[in-house]
């Protein structure tokens, strides 16, 4: 029996006796328990081939990376993963494909590992056009669900490619990679105008998803025929809108697993364009600052003239690859002066105020700014979250107060953790102004012929030295109090450092920041952050050593 993933063959859990067959043929490996899968296995496995391709990605090795990319989209440890992040973990799981089928149950799960061949002759189906309303607007977008076989697929070849390109990716593009997110993002922006007001050019790109040409990513991503040959064929498969084809000369399908990333790929290249025009001296580089989330990107400078000169090189390098920016959405505005100052990004206003003397920031070398910094939740997403928080409540008239704080906790909690890094404290006051309101008004209309101080003495109860607690019961006796806003923390957030990613290897990083890895337990985690990645004897820093558990 020859053991390529799994150690040992035989395992027991849960009381149930799991019998995992090792043989290089996967149909004759065999799973009888998928509750039983010893999945943080199956992650280690494939995050150690991840590793040796963004390394060898690096070295400029592309045989070794081909080579590894074909064992990955083989191993049955990736298949068993994305089959079960597009069955079981992904939010649109229950969304059908043209086949009908939604989320499989476990019994169906491991014949649909059998199926995914990673060859030139893979059969791909259409994508289901689904349109989906725009957050605060009239329009819709239209989303393409590609079936289930074709979901678990994509998640397989993502799992090969990802790692080459997290390798080469350019060092501020934060949109839709592992380790790195939004506010890393509004980070860069801080850290480029903390000391100097700057103008901005603050651009979107028009239906990137849907406009994206289809040769100019081909040829970038230049990978082996097999998985060029299936990456294109999910390119060119169509769409069944209604019942009715229609093919797709142009674009990826937004509902796609590989999507985000080959947008990513198709994008990748526009930060060292734009800073090309640019003296290439250090100082000159880092007057120029490039961030871009996903086809959401902003360019800052401190002369306007070089800003509308990006304007025009970013026009001209989106044509080649089929897209353009959206007129409506792209402006170039000033931090700090000018009739409209600042600008919004990913849901956040960054702005520059003029202080006075004893109220001013302070430059590196002690000097006043005469300017003060301030990232704050956009008035677009105050407005959102108020009608979302006013039509929860409406649509929850007739329910029980534990319901109604049940539906309303995850809604607030989810709304602050995202804007807690920035200077949100006063919004968070007066959104918890807004929630009392409402809430009142909810409590006061169940008893119109009641007395408020009977109203009050029901639904509000006094707790830890705070007299307005909407506070309710559950069917077992529990209470449960509406979440305040006012109780999160603001907690500032550290920018992920230049071209850093979780395949780097660099444990003792990323443990502090992630707080879980595929290679070692939560246990050796935890150590690491108590110790500061030193060791507790020398004092010496451990570095990205192999901790074996």
């Amino acid at each position: 029996m020859d053991r390529i993933e799994l150690t040992p063959s035989r395992f027991q859990k849960c009381g149930n006796l799991v019998a995992v067959h090792m043989s290089r043929n996967i149909d004759n490996r065999r799973v009888y328990d998928w509750k039983a899968v010893p999945w943080r296995k199956l992650e280690k496995t494939v995050f150690k081939l991840q590793k040796r391709i963004y390394r060898a990605t690096l070295e400029g090795n592309k045989r070794l990376v081909r080579r590894l990319q074909g064992l990955l989209t083989r191993s049955w440890s990736a298949k068993m993963i994305a089959v079960r992040q597009v069955t079981q973990q992904n939010q649109g799981k229950k969304t059908a494909g043209v086949d009908g089928v939604t989320a499989l149950r476990p019994s169906k799960r491991q014949p649909l590992v059998k199926q995914l061949q990673v060859t030139k002759r893979n059969k791909v189906h259409p994508t289901r056009r689904v349109w989906i309303p725009k957050p605060g607007r009239d329009e819709k977008r239209p989303l393409g669900i590609p079936t289930m076989y074709d979901r678990a697929l994509q998640g397989v070849v993502k799992i090969a490619l990802e790692p080459e390109w997290e390798a080469v990716f350019e060092a501020n593009s934060y949109g839709f990679r592992p380790g790195r997110g939004c506010h890393d993002a509004i980070e860069a922006i801080f850290n480029s105008i903390r000391y100097k007001p700057k103008w901005v050019l603050d651009a979107d790109i028009a239906k990137c998803f849907d406009r994206i040409n289809h040769t100019a990513l081909l040829e970038k991503l230049n990978n082996t025929s097999p998985i060029r040959n299936l990456i294109r064929g999910w390119l060119k498969a169509g769409v069944m809108d209604q019942g009715l084809f229609q093919p797709t000369e142009a674009g990826t399908p937004q509902g796609g697993v590989i999507s985000p990333l080959l947008a990513n790929i198709a994008l990748h290249g526009l930060e060292t364009e734009i800073k090309g025009m640019v003296p290439k001296s250090r100082i000159e580089q880092q007057k120029l600052t490039v961030v871009r989330y996903a086809d959401d990107f902003v360019v800052i400078h401190e002369n306007r003239e070089v800003i509308m000169q990006a304007k025009e090189v970013v026009q001209k390098w989106l044509t080649d690859i089929g897209l353009e920016l959206k007129a409506e959405k792209t402006r170039i505005s000033h931090t700090l002066d000018g009739e409209k100052p600042g600008f919004d990004f990913l849901g956040f206003n960054i702005r520059q105020y003029r202080e006075g003397r004893y109220h001013s920031g302070k430059n590196t070398n002690g000097t006043l700014l005469g300017f003060k910094t301030l990232i704050k939740p956009s008035q677009k997403a105050i407005e959102n979250h108020k009608d979302r928080l006013r039509d929860v409540v409406k649509r929850h008239k007739a329910v029980p107060q534990s319901a109604l704080i049940a539906k309303l906790n995850p809604i607030i909690r989810g709304w602050c953790n995202y804007y807690k890094t920035v200077a949100s404290k006063e919004i968070f006051s007066s959104m918890e102004y807004f929630l009392g309101t409402l809430t009142w008004k909810w409590a006061r209309n169940r008893h119109p012929n009641k007395a408020a101080k009977w109203v009050a003495k029901k639904y509000w109860k006094p707790e830890n030295g705070r007299q307005w607690n909407f506070t309710g019961k559950r069917k077992n006796g529990t209470e449960i109090t509406l979440y305040r806003h006012s109780e999160t923390e603001i907690i500032r957030h550290v920018k992920v450092k230049g071209m850093a990613s979780p395949m780097d290897g660099n444990l003792v990083y990323w443990s502090k920041r992630l707080r879980k890895s595929p290679d070692v337990s939560t246990r050796v985690l935890k150590l690491l952050k108590r110790q500061q990645g030193k060791c507790e004897r020398c004092g010496q820093d451990i570095g990205s050593l192999s901790v074996v558990v």
